[in-house]
């Protein structure tokens, strides 16, 4: 089973911008698509992107449509979601999410992105 790795969370303020990486152990060409979820305390696991990893084809949760990037470099299998323009409602545990062509799935650990007011 593929492990993936996430970083690049951290402390920002509002405003502000971070780039989360996920850096996979597999190749992440063999995966139908790479996915970004969020889990902010209290609150159930949302998702917040997707990237097609054969087509680059991307869609976003509207809440963070316009202000995150995702994208995927499938030669160093790394997986990417740029955030702009951060609000402290982007507060959450960020995982990384590697789908199956059988739509079965594997997670990272979280990395922690927290934007103060």
């Amino acid at each position: 089973q593929v492990q993936l790795v996430e970083s690049g969370g951290g402390l920002v303020q509002a405003g502000g911008s971070l780039r989360l990486v996920c850096a996979a152990s597999g190749s992440i060409s063999s995966f139908r698509a790479m996915r970004w979820y969020r889990q902010a305390p209290g609150k159930q696991r949302e998702w917040v992107a997707s990237i097609i990893t054969n087509t680059g084809t991307t869609n976003y949760a509207d809440s963070v449509k316009a202000r995150f990037t995702i994208s995927r470099d499938n030669a160093k299998n790394t997986a990417y979601l740029q955030m702009e323009s951060l609000k402290p409602e982007d507060t959450a545990v960020y995982y990384c999410n590697a789908q199956n062509y059988n739509f079965s799935s594997s997670w990272g650990q979280g990395t922690q992105v927290t934007v103060s007011s």
